[in-house]
């Protein structure tokens, strides 16, 4: 068990030393707890999870593809928990173990009062050094969502889609998705 005492910065090794399903995220070598998700942020992320099985299940795709929590660990400093997360089938076998290691190919975060900052800033930050090909940000209180791409060794918007548009994936190439669906 993790002690209360004061350290400047944590690592994967002060990490692992929580208790299973504590509710914290290693960001930029800092513990950051936050409380669970509010309602909506749930059933916005069973929609979508949903409606992405679904999907690759249609297209006979075996890739990875889970929702929080789910260890990503990304270097010593950064171990974090993407909302929902896909891999393709060939980068599965070698980055999943007892949690993911590397860069996932696809990342959904939904923002919620108490992770946006972090989800908007910092996360998306870590997302975009290591290469997340696709990063889609969905808010709940603006009913908008974003879909970020790498460009060059940085993200690019390349859609922001309002409740009443479809939001496209570019690294899943015919995921569309109805925002009025994740919305109602």
């Amino acid at each position: 068990m993790l002690t209360a005492e004061k350290k400047k910065k944590y690592t994967v090794e002060d990490y692992m030393l929580l208790e299973e399903g504590a509710p914290f995220q290693l960001i930029n070598y800092d513990l950051v707890m936050s409380p669970s998700p509010i309602p909506l942020h749930q059933v916005i992320s069973i929609r979508f999870s949903n409606a992405l099985v679904n999907f690759l299940d249609a297209i006979g795709d075996n890739g990875f593809i889970v929702a929080a929590p789910m260890d990503v660990k990304f270097d010593e400093g950064n171990v974090l928990q993407p909302d929902i997360l896909y891999i393709t089938e060939s980068r599965a076998a070698e980055m999943v173990t007892t949690r993911v290691e590397g860069a996932p190919d696809l990342v959904v975060e939904i923002l919620s009062p108490s992770t946006a900052y972090y989800d908007l800033r910092q996360k998306k930050d870590i997302y975009e050094k290591y290469g997340v090909k696709e990063y889609i940000i969905i808010d709940p209180i603006q009913e908008n969502a974003e879909v970020h791409i790498i460009k060059d060794d940085v993200y690019v918007l390349h859609q922001k889609a309002q409740k009443t548009d479809t939001l496209h994936s570019v690294v899943l190439p015919g995921f569309s998705f109805d925002l009025n669906k994740i919305f109602r």
